[in-house]
């Protein structure tokens, strides 16, 4: 995320908040729930090149809002709950979901005791590739390439091109530029091959990320055996679904369900589509999602829920909790609803608008 675009995010929450227009709008647009998005939960890192720094809040952080949630007299609720309270209506009491993205180890490690201390159900959606070992995390694999070099080369749009990164700006601008030049291309296997040449190029070993950085099997069939936790599906490569052709987004979702049953027993009943936003994941993808048999299906559309969205529970928007902005009192304007109320246009539901 760009510092202009951090400023101006920034900027509106804090506007929200100091003139209490969060307090005033929030009738009107808090809906009848939420669902938060999580990825890692873990210490501050060391460095100032983190440009994944946006996935990731403390410890301590973590924590302060479970007990601000706690405090809030909201319900926390399990993904069941969610759909229940949803198909059948049952909007007495207002809601939230905590979700986590990806089957990081620290979610087992930081998050999990935070959420077991408070009893607070959880959601954790899993891409299979990672506890196998085979996955590609391409955005960290990036991050690492140029955090190791002063320079680097790769191809773009079929020429060899050359880039230095010996300074912080410099790596900052040259990840900003290479990521969304990534996420450009026209599909999954144009970016994954422009990604395993550079890791290849520049001894970063993808598998080995996957070992550092997700839990293995075993920890989330530990994870799985608590009532508190649902697991969830997250596709098996973690592509952007919208880049792939109808076949491949039918196997993504239907293997990872058959794998993460095969390997702890549960079939997962609800799914979260890989990178969420709009082109990674749209109408196509959401009737895909319901033929196959999913109870819901979330984005990373922001959004809280209304009462409308019982009719859209393949797109169900949610709420990040962005490491950039790890203050209570944005936690406080977003449950308002207000913030994603004016990024959506005052629209109550962007999926059927």
């Amino acid at each position: 995320m760009s510092g202009l675009k951090k400023t101006i995010i920034r900027a509106g929450l804090e506007t929200l908040y100091f003139s209490g227009a969060h307090v005033a709008l929030r009738p009107f647009f808090q809906g009848v729930g939420a669902i938060l998005t999580l990825h890692h939960v873990r210490p501050t890192r060391p460095g100032s090149f983190q440009p994944n720094r946006l996935l990731e809040v403390s410890p301590g952080f973590f924590a302060a809002v479970v007990r601000r949630l706690k405090r809030s007299g909201l319900d926390i609720v399990s993904l069941d709950e969610m759909y229940r309270r949803l198909v059948q209506r049952d909007f007495k009491r207002r809601f939230v979901c905590l979700t986590f993205d990806d089957g990081y180890r620290d979610n087992l490690q930081w998050a999990y005791p935070i959420l077991k201390k408070h009893e607070v159900p959880f959601a954790l959606y899993v891409p299979t590739s990672f506890p196998d070992r085979i996955g590609e995390i391409w955005w960290v694999a990036l991050e690492r390439v140029i955090a190791n070099n002063d320079r680097i080369g790769l191809y773009v749009d079929g020429k060899e091109r050359r880039f230095d990164c010996a300074s912080l700006d410099e790596k900052r601008n040259i990840y900003e530029q290479l990521y969304w030049w990534l996420r450009s291309l026209e599909t999954e296997e144009e970016l994954r091959t422009v990604v395993r040449d550079l890791a290849a190029r520049y001894g970063v070993d993808m598998k080995a990320l996957c070992d550092e950085l997700c839990m293995s099997w075993e920890d989330i069939a530990e994870l799985s055996r608590d009532p508190l936790v649902t697991i969830g599906a997250h596709t098996v490569n973690h592509y952007m679904l919208k880049k792939t052709p109808d076949r491949v987004v039918r196997a993504e979702m239907e293997m990872s369900r058959a794998v993460i049953e095969s390997a702890i027993g549960i079939r997962p009943e609800h799914f979260s589509y890989p990178v969420g936003d709009p082109s990674s994941a749209g109408p196509r993808e959401f009737a895909i999602a319901a033929e196959v048999g999913f109870k819901t299906a979330v984005t990373t559309q922001p959004g809280v829920l209304f009462q409308e969205h019982r009719n859209h529970l393949m797109a169900l928007p949610r709420i990040s909790l962005n490491g950039e902005f790890q203050q209570l009192r944005y936690l406080r304007v977003l449950m308002s609803g207000t913030a994603t109320a004016m990024w959506n246009g005052f629209r109550r539901n962007p999926k059927a608008a």
